[in-house]
């Protein structure tokens, strides 16, 4: 097992990597509620036999303010006060969303995540943001707050379809993108390996991917500098999300194109580097090619909660690894193919 640590705002956040699910027992105290969804609760429900347990419906459109309504309810109903303590377990939705109720119920009560899927393992359970969706718009309501730990169990992710597989490998990709071009060089040697679920290869990935990211997060918690550059691929990313109901992955890939190909545009980052992107996301069973309505795109990204004003908070690549923020006007990226 490797341990990771984020420290922000006098609380520290444990990341344990390598860690049986099964130990969850030794981090929670034994009055803790579960929350986690129904797939999740059927696979692997026996391990936390004997905890209450809060079970919510799958899939993005029930990540909203009506699902947390319900859970605040369970909640009063098991007479959780403010000493309780919840413990989310399964994908990043589950994640968001008992981060989002530990964080707001009776003004805020201790969490943390037993992530299940390679997306949360490597990104979405990583860094204290906790949200939900509103009338279909992408965390628009949320918190910042960390968890008191993360477990993170690789072996739980044999029992994913490879479909969810592909969805971690996005944003192992970006993060290979953003901070590391050796990551990169190693993810293209081993994508074959990745897909086949190897295990040397993956714990690798999971690992330095949680240490880019919680390396970020300690350096700015509240995503007012560096911290922006973990939205590569997602402005686009989520627009696409919206509006063509895809697979956050696959989102965050078409998104990770576009953004290459803008950085291009603007000469910051040669063509090469660009097909390399756009040959490692296909090797990876990832799309590289948006088909949709390119207006319904463009109006869903311009309700990002990162635009101000006529502009939106862009991430771009001066190369593979070197990520940098960019104010970008609204009707340059109107003119954008993709």
């Amino acid at each position: 097992m490797t341990t990771f640590k984020i420290n922000t705002s006098g609380a520290e956040c444990k990341i344990l990597v390598g860690e049986s699910i099964e130990n969850f027992t030794s981090l929670v105290p034994e009055h803790a509620i579960v929350i986690t969804d129904e797939n999740v609760n059927r696979i692997y429900g026996k391990v936390w036999k004997g905890f209450k347990t809060i079970i919510t419906t799958p899939g993005e459109k029930h990540k909203t303010l009506a699902t947390l309504e319900d859970i605040y309810r369970q909640l009063l109903d098991f007479g959780v006060d403010r000493s309780g303590f919840i413990l989310g377990i399964g994908g990043g939705i589950v994640c968001d969303i008992a981060g989002f109720a530990a964080s707001t119920y009776m003004r805020g009560i201790r969490f943390g995540f037993v992530p299940t899927t390679l997306l949360a393992q490597v990104d979405a359970s990583i860094g204290g943001k906790n949200g939900v969706n509103f009338h279909g718009f992408k965390n628009m309501a949320g918190t910042f707050s960390q968890p008191n730990f993360i477990l993170s169990d690789p072996e739980v992710l044999k029992t994913l379809p490879a479909e969810e597989l592909s969805n971690g490998f996005a944003e192992i990709v970006k993060h290979a993108l953003i901070a590391d071009a050796e990551m990169f060089d190693f993810i293209e040697e081993n994508a074959e390996n990745m897909l086949q679920l190897n295990p040397e290869v993956i714990n690798h990935l999971i690992k330095r991917s949680v240490e880019i990211k919680s390396g970020i997060v300690n350096r700015d918690e509240k995503e007012k500098g560096e911290r922006r550059i973990l939205n590569f691929g997602h402005t686009f990313g989520h627009a696409i999300e919206k509006v063509s109901g895809i697979s956050h992955g696959k989102a965050v890939a078409l998104g990770s194109v576009i953004a290459g190909k803008l950085s291009v545009q603007r000469n910051y980052m040669n063509e090469k580097d660009l097909n390399r992107i756009i040959k490692l996301l296909e090797c990876l069973e990832l799309p590289i090619k948006f088909q949709g309505n390119k207006n319904e795109v463009l109006d869903a990204l311009f309700k990002d909660k990162k635009r101000e004003q006529d502009a939106i908070f862009f991430v771009l690549l001066q190369g593979i690894g070197r990520a940098f923020v960019e104010k970008i006007m609204v009707e340059e990226l109107k003119q954008l193919n993709f």
